[in-house]
């Protein structure tokens, strides 16, 4: 008999937004936040990224509920100067402050054609691609680093989990062929696919994650009996722990053993922190001129001979293209025991639940 927990149900975008809008509101989150907060939150299901969608929603809420997330912030800046600034986001809803960050690094870029806006006192704001993604409409591209919300990754050769999945995000725009988005953990995996796949019933594949004696760790349930695995071995150690730098300790935000694991502690003030560098097209050239340069490449990459057995090379980003539009045509699906929980959660907070599709 196959797993329940491996069926889904399918949910609308907007019906999506609102049920998470509706959760937020409940709880204390001024209404034009919580439908903000919401939509980020609703577009990572809608790219596919389900580790940080709305399955984070019920951990938001315990925190919220706890006191581990100021819900009325004053959301402010610390240092500025024409290309940089530092956003403290006053222990807010991390989409809310990485949003003013972004929204602001645009606005420098329009002036200076280059700004970095970093953030401390921040919370988890879901996918990196979200916040790299918002510059393109403004023929602008955009670069993202995060600290993650707990440490899953020792130093190379140690057991102490002093480093996160810090991920890094790259989007850069084309003309006729979707945008180049790169959206990567500094970990084999995010932590939050972990948790996905826990959710959906499945096991880890080989690689993800090891034990503390060295053996591969395929159970997710068991995922605190170990720690994730970075990207290239020690050069993605290297990678995560600059990542980290830039996103967390220039702008005053926690690293190290100072990061708290929101998964565990619901009370404390995380201090995450965030970056997010954009660049202006204008100020290296015609935008255009450059889009058409991006859509050739991604044409003779796509087009490129292929070893026997691969049907298709894909380029960053694409995959999640397609997964927009078809999820904005079909639904979004969700696994069944996240839509139980989603249903335990909506009964606590005396909510309409969330609604599967026809």
């Amino acid at each position: 008999m196959p797993d329940s927990s491996s069926k889904s149900s399918v949910v609308r975008f907007e019906a999506l937004q609102q049920f998470i809008a509706r959760a937020f509101v409940a709880v204390g989150i001024p209404e034009q936040d919580a439908q903000k907060v919401a939509a980020l939150m609703a577009e990572a299901d809608l790219q596919g990224s389900d580790g940080h969608g709305v399955i984070r929603l019920p951990m938001y809420i315990k925190r919220i509920q706890a006191g581990g997330i100021n819900k009325t912030p004053n959301i402010h800046l610390v240092q500025e100067r024409p290309a940089t600034a530092v956003v403290n986001g006053d222990n807010a809803l991390g989409h809310l402050v990485v949003s003013k960050a972004v929204d602001l690094a645009i606005e420098k870029a329009k002036t200076c054609g280059v700004a970095w806006v970093g953030t401390r006192f921040s919370n988890h704001a879901g996918p990196a691609s979200l916040y790299a993604r918002q510059p393109l409409q403004h023929d602008m591209l955009g670069l993202y680093f995060a600290v993650g919300n707990a440490n899953h990754l020792p130093p190379w050769g140690g057991m102490d989990m002093l480093l996160s999945t810090n991920p890094i995000s790259a989007a850069i725009p084309a003309g006729s062929e979707p945008p180049v988005v790169l959206d990567m953990a500094t970990t084999v995996a995010a932590y939050g696919k972990v948790k996905a796949k826990a959710k959906r019933g499945e096991m880890m594949p080989e690689g993800w994650m090891i034990d503390r004696q060295g053996q591969p760790l395929l159970d997710p349930n068991r995922s605190n009996e170990g720690f994730l695995l970075p990207i290239g071995g020690h050069k993605g150690y290297g990678l995560a722990l600059i990542v980290g730098l830039l996103a967390g300790t220039l702008g005053g935000a926690a690293m190290g053993r100072e990061v708290v694991d929101f998964n565990a502690d619901h009370e404390t003030v995380t201090n995450t922190g965030q970056a997010i560098l954009v660049l202006d097209l204008n100020a290296f050239g015609d935008p255009q001129m450059f889009k058409a340069s991006v859509d050739h490449l991604v044409q003779d990459l796509r087009q490129s001979e292929r070893l026997p057995g691969v049907e298709r090379i894909w380029l960053p980003g694409e995959q999640s293209h397609l997964r927009r539009q078809t999820y904005a045509q079909e639904g979004i699906p969700l696994p069944a025991a996240l839509h139980a929980d989603l249903a335990e959660l909506a009964q606590a907070l005396r909510i309409e639940p969330l609604a599967s599709s026809a």
